[in-house]
């Protein structure tokens, strides 16, 4: 496969006329991509050993229709005609005609060992043939040992795990843990940062388009420590003022606690910058709040250099969220944090219905297990890292690539039409992201304004799949 450098600016590849991005914006077909003797120059996808086996259901037009007659109206779907995908095997996809795609979006950041992975689906299979569900008022001997090796893998004292069914409900149980523990009800969080769609978590997101009119108390949202955008930079510290001064002229100078992503996800891949989580995790806990690490995207070691996001800023928080990566797309997520923050339910109780399901607990410590034996921490740093450098060459190459930011297996691409004033792509992106698609490479897109590109792919993405993917693009943007 064709290496991508700064100083390659064209090759037998990417030799094509360019054209308008109007006129190409209304070009449908992927044809409009190359000229009848240019085909042979296009992206090859790596060869991958699996055929999935014929479809034999409804059409896409049927289950289209029965979506939107039965379905809730606000769902949304990627791309013109929406992807009708039947099969999955490792970081490949299957639509119901058999064409194959590479998934470099992981389901946003869930899949984190890949498609139906055999040891994982064992796990599953065995113990649902042995028990699907019974409650967490009996003893559930999956759920403990998936507790017990998932509080392994947690720093300091966070020992003590609370089963949920998403990030969602994660964030929200401790977000109603710190306001218990400590007898205080303000809550900060970051701007542009996504946490939930309930009650609380959508109060503590911070962005408009995750909103709606409904009473939100006691939450106050901190300057966003983002490097590209930012008043300040990559200077964390100068963020975290921000904190100071909303716990002096905010609150009564006490909080409840601080949540925020190491790396925003749906925000655009928006890594903290440095020094910031220490100085605002101080600044939090001289107030007398606890401090709430969001790692549903971030943590299961998509980021490569640490299992968990918030490791690569020095710090340890008071309580750890967690879902998506966790279960390998199994409704599954998690509250970790000490055993005396843990004791403040005990007053009523904690009681979730399918929070710990030994059939998702079971999946659960598959996934861990996977994670190690395999060595996809590993991968996710040296072909994550690979992949970066390979988008960054490619931003030397089209000024419509503003940024190239993140780590590992969660990078952001972000597109605008000015360097200088960061002028949203946002028409731009939706372009470049349904070509990608008719070629092959399905990816994610984010940000308060859609410009950015989402790359999270499962953990066992291949060197080979990082140059389909940036030959993809590459070969599209070229074109434009």
């Amino acid at each position: 496969m064709l290496k991508i450098s700064a100083n390659r600016t064209s090759s037998l590849l990417f030799r094509f006329n360019r054209r308008s991005f109007t006129k190409l914006a209304h070009e449908s077909s992927p044809a409009a991509l190359r000229g009848d003797d240019d085909q042979e120059f296009l992206p090859q996808m790596p060869p991958f050993d699996y055929t999935p086996p014929p479809y034999d259901g409804p059409s896409a037009a049927e289950l289209l229709e029965k979506r939107q007659r039965h379905l809730n109206p606000c769902m949304s779907y990627f791309y013109r005609n929406p992807l009708f995908l039947v099969d999955g095997k490792m970081q490949y996809l299957f639509d119901e005609k058999g064409r194959r795609y590479l998934d470099a979006f992981g389901g946003i950041a869930t899949v984190s060992c890949g498609h139906c992975h055999p040891e994982i689906l064992e796990a599953i299979f065995n113990q649902t043939k042995k028990l699907q569900h019974t409650t967490a008022l009996y003893l559930n001997r999956a759920s403990a040992e998936f507790a017990e090796a998932l509080a392994s893998k947690c720093p300091g004292d966070l020992n003590v795990v609370f089963f949920t069914n998403s990030g969602t409900e994660a964030n929200e149980l401790a977000l109603m843990i710190s306001r218990l523990y400590t007898g205080f009800h303000d809550i900060i969080s970051v701007r542009n940062g996504y946490h939930g769609n309930a009650g609380v978590t959508m109060s503590a997101t911070g962005q408009c388009n995750y909103k709606y009119n409904v009473i939100q108390s006691g939450i106050h949202h901190a300057l966003n420590p983002d490097p590209y955008r930012g008043i300040f930079g990559s200077d964390g510290p100068k963020y975290a003022k921000d904190v100071d001064e909303i716990i002096t002229y905010g609150t009564c100078g006490r909080v409840a606690g601080f949540i925020a992503e190491a790396i925003q996800g749906v925000g655009g891949i928006y890594e903290l910058a440095p020094g910031y989580l220490q100085a605002v995790y101080n600044s939090v806990r001289k107030a007398g709040g606890l401090c709430i690490a969001d790692e549903v995207q971030s943590g299961f070691a998509r980021t490569g250099s640490h299992f968990w996001g918030f490791e690569a800023q020095g710090v340890v928080p008071d309580i750890i969220t967690m879902a998506k990566g966790i279960g390998n797309g199994l409704p599954l997520g998690a509250v970790v944090t000490t055993s005396e923050i843990a004791k403040v339910l005990t007053c009523h109780g904690y009681l979730n219905t399918f929070g710990g399901n030994p059939v998702s607990t079971a999946g659960g410590l598959a996934v861990l297990k996977v994670i190690e034996n395999e060595k996809l921490q590993q991968n996710a740093l040296k072909t994550g890292t690979y992949l970066k450098n390979q988008l960054l060459a490619l931003k030397e190459k089209h000024q419509i690539i503003g940024d190239v930011r993140g780590r590992g297996f969660l990078l952001g691409v972000e597109l605008v039409t000015d360097r200088e004033l960061k002028t949203p792509a946002t028409r731009e992106t939706l372009y470049v992201m349904e070509q990608m698609k008719d070629m092959g490479v399905l990816i994610g897109k984010g940000g308060l304004n859609g410009n950015i590109f989402r790359i999270s792919p499962p953990l066992c993405f291949t060197r080979e799949d990082a140059d389909f993917l940036v030959s993809t693009m590459d070969h599209i943007i070229s074109k434009m």
